[in-house]
């Protein structure tokens, strides 16, 4: 981890001014101990409100069809997703050009995975079964963002030590890390 890696980012001034007030001092260990997972939850709120405003517009004001207007709200939420998640989520990532464009291709391809999942959710249950249009989305987004997280932390923002352990071994990636950071010792 590099030294402008270990300053405070935004997220943290402010958890740090928040909990300077008495009622708020409880969330300062919260934040600690869940930044990440804080911060993913929160990234993910502005990719999803991206994603459902944009598909709304598409699909409801302008009648695109469906999974063309999810596909093209898709590339705006990726968009927005990649790069907060890149800053202030997954911080521990390798860093350069060459990183930053693997890191780019495997996210985009991961998100790309995830929305295939999400055309064939909006085509099951809206175009086959006649389910409403929305609520379906909605259900959809909360599938993805599972899914998302999942593919972020093992594979795209991970070090490259990491990331081989996860595709290597698979499940038992924990052991194997430990055990080789024991080794080094």
């Amino acid at each position: 981890m590099n030294a402008k890696k270990k300053e405070e980012d935004v997220f943290d001034r402010l958890v740090h001014w928040a909990t300077k007030y008495k009622y708020m001092k409880w969330f300062a260990p919260i934040y600690a101990r869940f930044k990440e997972f804080l911060l993913y939850a929160l990234m993910g709120l502005g990719t999803v409100i991206i994603a459902i405003w944009t598909y709304s517009i598409f699909t409801e004001i302008l009648g695109w069809h469906i999974l063309v207007g999810n596909a093209v709200s898709w590339v705006f939420a990726t968009a927005f997703a990649f790069f907060s998640n890149r800053k202030w989520v997954f911080t521990s990532h390798d860093d350069g050009v060459g990183a930053f464009f693997y890191q780019l291709f495997t996210f985009s391809f991961g998100r790309f995975l995830t929305l295939l999942l999400e055309e064939w959710i909006l085509n099951t249950f809206v175009l086959k079964l006649g389910w409403p249009n929305m609520p379906v989305k909605y259900f959809a987004q909360i599938v993805v963002i599972a899914a998302n997280y999942f593919i972020s932390k093992l594979l795209v923002f991970s070090s490259g030590r990491s990331r081989a352990h996860v595709l290597i071994h698979g499940h038992r990636f924990r052991k194997k890390l430990k055990e080789t950071e024991e080794s080094e010792k």
